[in-house]
């Protein structure tokens, strides 16, 4: 049990805390359709706002005739990349003078040049259509190995690349950037070592597509701009569908945080996605030149943002007979998008990767990142890090050529607890195996070994992982005991995140009180949310909110004695009953204890008094803080306490390519459960984005133009309700986090790019790079 600091941190018994099954304070607005995202606010006398897209995947600007478009009737501002109030919009400490807009694309539909304002959106289009544009087309690369070659043109400027970026800190034995490639790498080790220690070297290639995002609600703000009376002279803002970013648009604008008002509690599936578009941020200058409310939303063509970069792996790993892996070579072409495309995925992932699991010490990650035109990646996504399962294909291929099951070949290779210099098994993850061979029934065979009765070809797969979680996150928790309830404020959900229901949990588990007793009220003026990504950001938010329970639990015990010994007079405003003698006379406050939804004596629970009628007081309670660094952010991988396991099974049959998921199994050790509900929706969420980015999942473009073809629900694959089958999960509760109650929470670990990959390669014997449609299984077989 981690939980070693704090209050309350290994307490053995639980009333509510992993009680499945209880609602999410906001669920019926969401089951109901009530629930307000931007894109569904408006206001009276509003106007619409749209931005003028590039056609092409590279081009610029080179001047803008707006005359016909502004004699359209119903067009109330145009305003051009050039415009003063945008110049200083996108003022910014790093070089001169910038636009906001500006007047290059370098993605097909990229926000560019104008903003038409009109007073509805079918009139914004027609002005952007009249719009006259004179383009200069620039080269493009969609084709991550063209945009390669030496004497391919270069797509970006100084000026296009911005701030310092995630090559700033590279390895300075670097090459430097030639044409559109930069180079970034980390070694560890000796690995030419590594190599003579190898009995057998394997080398194999995947190629990694992208995928979208894919926000359920596209980003959408609608702002205006009010006379406030109660926080002096000038306007205040008003903005909707920027939620959880109010302090950034104030800074943005200007503006002071308590006179911008965000009410609006929504934002809508952007897991992990900590970006805001254009559409999000630009309303409040439009409202401010044109006096009236201004809405701006993205369609959902516009919203196929990349939640994952392609890349090209090839890797070499040497090991020994017995299965030992002595080093792993990793040498990747890694797209890095148009300008403002995160790290994570390239850069990033150099500093927390599989390989660190592994006892082998000597690694060494080379990446050939190159700009496209192809996408962007506003911050991370649903895998991270994003070239995990390169080392499971590792532990796969290195069971197939020794013959032997990949599960013992992972718990070989895997490291001890403390460094990767331990020898030592790590308890969750031996835990984690145990479990899931049972789940599954797991009983490996080498490729094309096993074939189903209908004769369809079986394979299996396993992975692990590491459950990190944001504990170097910092929470402001406030709690409040007004009129006998116990109030919980906070800001509200954070990019799709419903936190603040295991927040609840916790403050009733420590106050002796019921879930449903304890009032969530969202206010976006407070201070305290439970950000820092899904459940692992919970469960160090909850360790905080435990904290505050038990300040306020303190304080209303003393307040109870206080008041037996000191009874209130009757307010004048009392009606009722007179109050009762307390039987707490003469008592200490360390004689009472809190359980039942009373106030009780601590060594005899029937002598009580509810809570309401213990004290009358308002009492308040603040914590700021947060639980000790997490192990992963203190090992990055080397360090090892929770880990999670995920199975697979797949049927393929080889007549027609079709591959079948037969079962999908998961065993995580989240260290304790926090909300299972969460949990449970967490694991399901996240096998379906690892389903659709195997099976399914792929961008097209025209090589020609750089236009991407299928930015839509129809030639853009998902997976649907038939499509999906039932997880199969299992927790353990290890209490080794460091979090609340000794939790850690998944994250998005369990998120995978080749689980039922390997499992396909298990069942035919040959790669096949994602997405394993039924054209490329055949191709791969040889049959097409």
């Amino acid at each position: 049990m981690a939980d070693l600091v704090g209050v309350n941190g290994q307490r053995e018994h639980f009333r509510v805390v992993g009680k499945p099954n209880l609602p999410g304070v906001l669920s019926y607005a969401l089951a109901t359709g009530i629930a307000k995202f931007g894109i569904d606010y408006t206001a009276p006398d509003m106007l619409h706002a749209k931005f003028l897209r590039s056609p092409y995947a590279h081009a610029r600007i080179v001047s803008i005739d707006t005359t016909r478009a502004r004699a359209l009737p119903g067009v109330v501002d145009i305003v051009l990349w050039d415009d003063p109030d945008l110049m200083k919009l996108g003022a910014s400490p790093f070089g001169p003078p910038k636009s906001y807009l500006g007047n290059v694309a370098h993605q097909e539909l990229q926000e560019v040049g104008a903003i038409v304002v009109a007073e509805t959106e079918d009139i914004c289009n027609e002005a952007l259509r009249l719009l006259d544009v004179k383009w200069e087309v620039l080269p493009h690369v969609v084709d991550l190995k063209k945009g390669m070659q030496p004497d391919f043109p270069a797509i970006r400027t100084p000026e296009d690349e911005g701030p310092p970026d995630m090559f700033s800190a590279r390895n300075p034995n670097d090459p430097p950037k030639r044409g559109n490639v930069s180079y970034v790498s980390k070694i560890e080790g000796n690995i030419e070592e590594g190599y003579r220690q190898a009995d057998y070297i394997i080398e194999y290639d995947t190629n990694l597509p992208a995928f979208a995002s894919h926000i359920p609600n596209p980003p959408a703000s609608i702002a205006w701009w009010f006379d406030d009376p109660y926080h002096g002279p000038g306007k205040s803002l008003r903005i909707e569908g920027a939620v959880q970013r109010r302090e950034n648009i104030a800074r943005m604008y200007g503006m002071p945080p308590e006179k911008t008002v965000q009410e609006g509690l929504f934002q809508g599936g952007k897991y992990c996605d900590w970006g805001m578009r254009m559409s999000q941020e630009i309303t409040p200058l439009l409202a401010k030149r044109t006096g009236r409310p201004v809405r701006c939303a993205n369609t959902r063509e516009e919203t196929f943002d990349f939640l994952m970069n392609q890349r090209f792996m090839h890797i070499k790993v040497g090991f020994t007979k017995d299965g030992l892996i002595t080093v792993v070579d990793d040498n990747s072409i890694a797209d890095n998008g148009r300008p403002g495309n995160s790290s994570f995925g390239v850069a990033n992932d150099q500093g927390y990767g599989p390989y660190y699991t592994f006892k082998c010490e000597n690694i060494s990650q080379k990446y050939t990142v190159v700009d496209s035109n192809r996408g962007k990646m506003y911050l991370s996504g649903q895998h991270c890090p994003f070239n995990w399962d390169a080392g499971t294909m590792a532990i796969a291929l290195i069971a197939e050529k020794l013959g032997k099951d990949p599960v013992e070949i992972a718990k070989l290779n895997l490291h001890g607890p403390t460094s990767q210099k331990d020898p030592n098994p790590v308890p969750s993850f031996e835990a984690c195996l145990e479990t899931g061979k049972k789940l599954m029934n797991w009983n490996w065979h080498p490729s094309r070994a096993k074939r189903l009765p209908d004769g369809r070809l079986h394979g299996s797969s396993f992975r692990y992982q590491i459950c990190p979680r944001h504990a170097f996150s910092g929470y402001d928790c406030k709690l409040e005991l007004r009129d006998g309830k116990v109030h919980l404020p906070t800001q509200g959900p954070c990019t799709g995140i419903y936190a603040v229901e295991a927040n609840a949990m916790v403050v009733a588990e420590e106050l002796g009180l019921q879930y449903e007793d304890i009032v969530v009220d969202f206010d976006y003026r407070e201070k305290f949310t439970p950000v820092g990504g899904g459940s692992d950001g919970t469960t160090a938010s909850s360790w905080a909110t435990k904290e505050c329970a038990n300040i306020l639990k303190r304080k209303i015990l003393e307040a109870a004695i206080e008041e037996a010994e000191n009874p209130p007079p009757p307010s004048m405003f009392g009606f009722g009953a007179p109050r009762q003698p307390s039987p707490f006379k003469g008592r200490k406050p360390e004689e009472l204890d809190m359980a039942d939804g009373k106030v009780v004596l601590k060594d005899d629970h029937s002598v009580g008094v509810p809570l309401a009628q213990a004290t009358a007081k308002n009492i308040f309670a603040t914590y700021s803080g947060r639980p000790p660094a997490a192990i992963w952010s203190l090992g990055m991988g080397k360090m090892l306490d929770t880990m999670n396991t995920a199975w697979c099974e797949v049927a393929v049959d080889e007549e027609t390519g079709v591959v079948e998921i037969l079962k999908l199994g998961v065993v995580a050790d989240p260290g304790k459960v926090m909300r299972l509900t969460s949990l449970e929706s967490q694991i399901d969420q996240v096998m379906f984005f690892s389903q659709g980015c195997q099976l399914l999942e792929d961008y097209f473009y025209d090589e020609r133009t750089g236009v991407r073809l299928n930015n839509n629900m129809i030639e853009y694959k998902k997976p649907t309700m038939v499509d999906v089958p039932d997880v199969t999960r299992k927790f353990l509760e290890t209490r080794a986090g460091n979090a609340a109650y000794g939790a850690s929470g998944i994250s998005h670990s369990l998120a995978n790019t080749h689980l039922i990959i390997i499992a396909i390669y298990n069942a035919i014997g040959v790669w096949v790079d994602p997405p394993a449609t039924p054209d490329k299984v055949l191709k791969a077989l040889g049959k097409a």
